[in-house]
């Protein structure tokens, strides 16, 4: 798959596409319709099959001081398009030039002249232009008027309710992961550089890679059944994971460490993603280390049993 940055010099190979648009922040359900008609589009064109998104997510760019909320990064995002077929990602960004576009601005400048388009796809509830002023309707219409065609996929419900990037959200937070993989898909990974930290994992006998989650939402503070795997690489391995704050030892920022079982060796500055499995239980301040330890040798036999019997993600 072809990662690409929307421009005025959009290459002439990349042009003529049939594109899924939108956020796609975890490709859910209802995001996974909107990509399969724009696939089903393409066929029927002989077109290229885009995926069409914008880098930083409006959200972000409207409120930059809003807590963590991304539900993939985009490396993660660009590894489930994949998975999924696409042939091109075209990278919108979202700055003050494209924040203030008028809906019409938007279909004629970047759908039509700087991506060349020939079909779009979009969701139900797409919005788009300045303060959200068009919807599906209006680029229906924009796209007769400009030369491409466009399909809208209606609401796809996920149980009773709709399949939504909000919900999965407030599962991961809560820590239901199962709950969370069940509306992804697959299950909700992390992918972050591993860090040097204070060593204390190591001494314990449980050394840890350290990461920093950044833009990604934080989970429910506690210790998680995972499988983790090098950037790069198609084995996973099982490990168990805190996500918290290391009350026992001493409060920090929350911080991801993870422990991959029966491996060694040095992953600092290396990028490791975490699947999160299950949660095995929340974080707690123990009365000492030897508490600490005991518990975390349970916590790997709790883990290990959990994952032999599932599945690790795809990629």
């Amino acid at each position: 798959m072809r990662v690409l940055t929307a421009s005025a010099s959009f290459p002439d190979d990349a042009r003529g596409a049939s594109a899924a648009l939108g956020n796609f922040d975890g490709l859910h359900a209802g995001h996974r319709a909107v990509i399969e008609q724009a696939r089903k589009a393409a066929n029927r064109l002989g077109a290229p099959f885009a995926v069409a998104t914008f880098e930083p997510p409006p959200r972000r760019y409207f409120q930059p001081d809003a807590p963590p909320f991304r539900l993939m990064t985009p490396l993660r995002r660009e590894l489930a398009l994949a998975d999924m077929g696409v042939d091109l990602c075209c990278l919108l960004r979202f700055d003050s030039a494209m924040a203030a576009m008028t809906d019409h601005d938007f279909a004629r400048v970047v759908l039509r002249e700087q991506l060349g388009l020939r079909a779009v796809t979009v969701g139900f509830d797409f919005r788009f232009g300045h303060n959200r002023m068009g919807d599906a309707a209006s680029l229906a219409r924009f796209g007769r008027e400009l030369g491409f065609d466009v399909s809208v996929v209606a609401e796809v419900a996920h149980g009773d309710e709709k399949a939504s990037s909000t919900i999965i959200r407030q599962m991961i937070q809560r820590g239901d992961m199962p709950g969370a993989r069940d509306a992804l898909g697959d299950w909700w990974t992390v992918d972050a550089l591993v860090e040097h930290g204070e060593k204390r994992g190591r001494l314990l006998g449980f050394p840890t890679a350290n990461m920093q989650l950044g833009e990604i939402v934080h989970p429910a503070f506690g210790i998680y059944a995972v499988w983790a795997r090098l950037d790069g690489e198609s084995e996973w391995r099982p490990g168990v994971a805190n996500f918290g704050r290391t009350p026992t030892t001493g409060l920090r920022d929350p911080l991801l460490e993870t422990v991959l079982f029966d491996w060694s060796g040095d992953l600092y500055g290396k990028r490791l993603h975490t699947a999160f499995a299950q949660r095995l239980r929340p974080e707690v301040k123990f009365d000492g280390l030897d508490t600490l330890v005991a518990q975390m040798h349970k916590d790997e036999a709790d883990a290990r049993l959990i994952l032999k019997d599932l599945a690790p993600p795809r990629f």
